[in-house]
């Protein structure tokens, strides 16, 4: 009986417990399925719409006519794009080696550290090149023995490739837009901009948060005191004016990487409520016991920070990153719409509704779409957030 005991408080791990109060959720796990649906889009929408043959087999050999453009991509935003095609193979090549060196942990992290060296090479040395190629011309034109192998979607976001504001049809799912681009390409696409502003501004909020947070909660005193009047400061200015009135200071920069200055914005404006979260947090834990003995002792206040004090508060973070994303995405979308967010030919969401401003029940396509993909995205990161607030507020009852 005692062994029995033993073995079943052996067994039992704070991650599984968690686990298990999540999934008792359906609202969480239908939000966390909505996240990684979301995320498989945006990693793999290269594969899913694009211009280019995948595969290309004729008389003269077998090619990658698309390989190129995933390693330089022909878009204002390349940074973003080579950065989601890059985990887009990584991802795969990650969770492969944690099944199959499960146990052999050092092996492993050898191995992913040399293939994301690795992988890195042919997007720092392959070139952006202009390629006005029809490749589905030269596919309908063919010999019956040619292979050609297109995405899903045979058509690229940037694409002119029939009349403006056609409704749905079988060539295209979704209709086109003001001039002729596919949409359902193009929100493919621009599912990548939103997932993009949604973590990394959100992941720039959090640093900055985090840091400041600890520091006023754990130190006081007058560095406390200015920092905190300065959130006050900054809290009292509307969010969406103050981000309205910063993106229109950077419209003139002709800063090609617009996506950067909407991520920076964004960013560095959303910390506030953070660090006054984690400051409270950091006020808590440095009252226990265990943090006033690290004090006593002489541990360096970098050491109790980052390995007494941030492990405890990790889960009011997490729950508030997952609130953040959903924030983010709103604002660029939001941001997009007035004609401040991402600069064209970016695809963006809030910009695809911003076409049908003029006349929203005639362009009802482009009202329906854009929308319905902001509202399940929305959704589905503030379900989650609520499943992760269920697991770690101790009131809670789940």
């Amino acid at each position: 009986m005692g062994n029995e005991t033993n073995k079943e408080n052996t067994e039992y791990s704070p991650g599984k417990a968690a686990w298990q109060r999540f999934h008792r959720d359906p609202l969480a796990i239908t939000g966390l399925i909505g996240v990684i649906l979301m995320m498989g889009i945006a990693l793999a929408a290269p594969l899913l719409a694009n211009s280019r043959p995948l595969l290309f087999i004729d008389d003269h050999g077998t090619s990658f006519p698309f390989l190129r453009y995933f390693f330089a991509p022909d878009s204002s935003e390349t940074l973003i794009e080579c950065i989601f095609n890059y985990f887009l193979i990584y991802i795969p090549v990650f969770i492969f080696s944690l099944i199959c060196f499960k146990r052999q942990k050092k092996l492993r992290y050898c191995l992913l550290v040399i293939f994301a060296v690795i992988w890195l090479i042919p997007f720092i040395l392959v070139k952006p090149r202009m390629d006005r190629t029809d490749w589905r011309k030269i596919a309908a034109e063919s010999k019956s023995d040619t292979v050609v192998v297109f995405a899903p979607i045979k058509y690229g976001p940037y694409e002119q490739i029939d009349a403006p504001y056609k409704k749905s049809t079988m060539t295209h799912l979704l209709g086109t837009d003001q001039i002729g681009r596919d949409i359902l390409s193009r929100m493919i696409h621009g599912a990548r901009v939103s997932l993009a502003v949604g973590f990394l501004a959100t992941g720039i909020s959090l640093i900055i948060g985090i840091i400041m947070g600890m520091l006023c909660g754990f130190h006081g005193g007058k560095f406390d005191l200015v920092v905190m009047r300065l959130v006050e400061i900054v809290i009292c200015f509307p969010t969406f004016l103050l981000l309205l009135i910063l993106m229109s200071m950077f419209m003139d920069t002709n800063f090609k990487q617009s996506i950067l200055i909407v991520i920076g914005v964004i960013g560095l404006t959303g910390w506030t409520g953070l660090t006054r979260l984690v400051r409270g947090e950091t006020l808590k834990v440095r009252s226990l016991p265990y943090v006033q003995s690290c004090i006593t002792l002489g541990v360096p206040t970098w050491r109790i920070l980052l390995f007494h004090v941030l492990p405890n508060i990790t889960g009011p973070i997490l729950v508030s990153f997952s609130f953040g994303i959903a924030g983010a995405i709103s604002a660029e979308s939001g941001l997009s719409f007035l004609g401040f967010g991402v600069k064209p030919p970016t695809a963006s969401w809030g910009e695809l509704l911003r076409q049908a401003f003029n006349n929203p029940f005639e362009y009802w396509h482009l009202t329906l779409w854009p929308g319905l993909a902001l509202f399940i995205s929305l959704c589905a990161f503030n379900f989650t957030g609520e499943g992760l607030r269920k697991i770690f507020d101790p009131k809670s009852k789940s």
